[in-house]
Formats: C-alpha cells, structure tokens, sequence
C-alpha cells in the first residue's frame, strides 16, 4: 500500500485498525503530513519544524507505539489516506490522541472526522473514561474536534530551551539546597500544591487521585501536558520545595518540578508547579541543574536542548522560563470529551417550611 493523495470518503471507504503490512505506508503518511506538505493536514504541534528539527517525535516504524496504544487507518481503494495514533493509560482508562493526519486537499477534513469518530466509539466499548487532545488552533483542528464533543478546557505555551545556553547558577542557593526527591507520603501535599495552581473546573476534569500523585517518577507523567504522550522518556524524576517551616500542617509544599530525559534524539522535559506568590526561577534553575548532571553521563547522545510546556493560567510562570533562557515556540490548545456521567452525590439540604 502507499499513502495516496486526494482519496476520496466514499461509500467503499473505511476505518481499520492498522496492520504491520501497513507499515511503509504509515511512514510515508506520516512523514508527508507531520513536514505539513499541500493538501495535508495533521495536528500541527511544534514537532518537526526547524526551531527544533525533532521529526523523530513522530517518526514511524510503529517502535515509538506501547503495547497496549491504538492506531487507526483510512483505507480508500487500497490506499492509506488518514492515520489516527492513540496512547492508553491503562492505570486511568485516559486515552491521548497523538497524532491525526489525513492527505486530500477537499477530503481530508472528512477523513480525520470520521477517524475520530471511529476512535471514540471503539474507546468506549473498551472502556476508556476520557480522551484528551492538544493541537494547534489551525486547519480546522478545534472545529473538528468540538463538532466530536469535546470541550476545549484550556491553552499551553511550548518553550524551548537551546542546547548552547549555559547551565543557571541558582540566585537562592538555601531553596535550591531545600529541594528533594518526591515521596509518595507527598502525594497529599502535590494534590494540595496543584489546586492551589490549577483553576477548579480544569482540576475537574483532570480528576487526578492521590494514587496518581504517589506515582511519581519511574516513567509516570502527572501532571499531564500536551508534550508528555508524545516525548518517550529514558527515565522521568519529580522534586519538590517544601514551604518554608512546612507551612500550616508541616506538609506544605511551594513548588514540584518534573524532569524527563528523553530517549534518542528528542530534547528532554522540564515541568515546574509552583504554588501562587512563590518564585518559580530557583525550582527552574534546580531543574535544569539536574537535567544537565544527567547529561554529563550520557553516551553517545548529543543534547537537543529542553521543552518545557506552560498552560495560560499559569503566568507568569513562562516569563521566569523566559528569564532562564527559554522561547516560546508554539501555543496550543487542550480539548478532552468525557463519557463518564456525574451524579450528584446525596447531600442534606435546608429543610423548607
């Protein structure tokens, strides 16, 4: 099979899981859309553009998928003309699109519509609870997307950091010494620090649980972002700033910051929560600290410079970034569909004369 051009979505057009024939296939596809070529359209994240220049994010064979992720193909006359790449969280029945692509100046709007169609009804017999998808807002991306039910919930700036800027030197040396690894005892206070930073309605349907926050480190990646499905991770660490005298309880915590050292030629990750009020730009410079001492001990693999994804409700986070040597390279947009149904829970009420 090849990628085709212009495939028509007709009446012998159809939606199939994708088969280890399909490979080559899938790589052309995949290759023609993510380059962002005519007549092409995809989800449009800053993954193969020239400020990085990281198309293997993307890249296809199928060794970038886990065992247990979902790939879909639209089949026209023989010819692969839309793909739609799925990550599963087993642990929270979350399923992520990474990547949607569909070629065909007039059809490929049709394409993807019904890939994603295809998608949610096989995730909900499997049970999935909900499906998220960041994309950038063009080519008719959140159109699609809420014309499918989902809710756009928020937005998230991309910054990178170039690998020729020096490692920063911490301002604070006596936070930057306070600093230290995540416990699962923290699991209360990262949920604690989170919701400070995160408004309710996000928090809402993130629905993250304390088992989620116990899971730190050892490839787990809460707080999600739009990067972190996408990025495969070598190895992922978390840290965290416990408030000054451990605040109220003795538990509170100012600030977390997640580090992933990605595998082959991607730029690492750098994720920083830090709670209203506090300074960001000592749990920034610690975390770069980190991600440079990892990279002392690598083997064979250049440093690609470090992505470090920042949501809107989070400034002015991005400008301590910014003070740290990152750029902003792309904003995008956070849509989830949920299929669980909320009852309210039983509650006493006033009693009416």
């Amino acid at each position: 099979m090849s990628a085709g051009r212009g495939a028509p979505a007709g009446r012998g057009d159809k939606v199939r899981p994708a088969r280890i024939t399909d490979l080559a296939a899938l790589g052309e596809l995949s290759r023609l859309c993510q380059a962002e070529g005519s007549g092409t359209r995809s989800l449009g994240l800053p993954v193969s553009g020239p400020p990085i220049g990281m198309f293997s994010l993307f890249r296809f064979p199928l060794g970038g998928l886990r065992p247990h992720d979902m790939l879909y193909v639209f089949e026209s006359d023989g010819r692969l003309a839309g793909l739609l790449r799925v990550e599963r969280e087993a642990q929270r029945d979350d399923w992520t699109i990474v990547e949607l692509d569909g070629v065909g100046m007039a059809d490929a709007g049709d394409i993807r519509y019904r890939l994603v169609q295809h998608c949610l009804r096989d995730g909900g017999r499997r049970g999935a609870a909900r499906f998220h998808v960041a994309c950038a807002d063009a080519d008719g991306n959140v159109e699609l997307f809420m014309q499918a039910g989902f809710a756009r919930y928020g937005a998230e700036l991309v910054l990178y950091r170039p690998p020729d800027q020096p490692v920063p030197v911490p301002e604070s040396p006596a936070a930057t010494a306070a600093m230290r690894p995540a416990e699962p005892a923290d699991a209360l206070a990262l949920a604690r620090l989170y919701a400070a930073a995160t408004p309710v309605p996000v928090q809402r349907l993130e629905g993250y649980r304390l088992f989620d926050w116990e899971r730190q480190g050892a490839g787990w990646r809460i707080p999600r972002s739009s990067l972190t499905p996408i990025l495969r991770f070598a190895d992922v660490e978390a840290f965290v700033l416990p408030a000054l005298g451990g605040g109220r309880d003795g538990t509170e915590l100012d600030g977390f910051v997640q580090i992933g050292v990605a595998k082959e030629d991607q730029p690492d990750y750098l994720r920083v929560l830090v709670r209203p009020g506090v300074d960001a730009g000592d749990v920034a410079r610690f975390g770069l600290g980190v991600i440079a001492a990892r990279g002392d001990r690598r083997v064979g693999r250049a440093n690609r410079g470090v992505l470090s994804p920042v949501r809107t409700y989070e400034s002015p986070l991005e400008r301590r970034l910014e003070d740290e040597g990152f750029e902003s390279i792309a904003t995008v947009t956070l849509l989830m569909k949920e299929t669980l149904v909320r009852v309210a829970e039983p509650a006493l009420v006033p009693a009416i004369r």
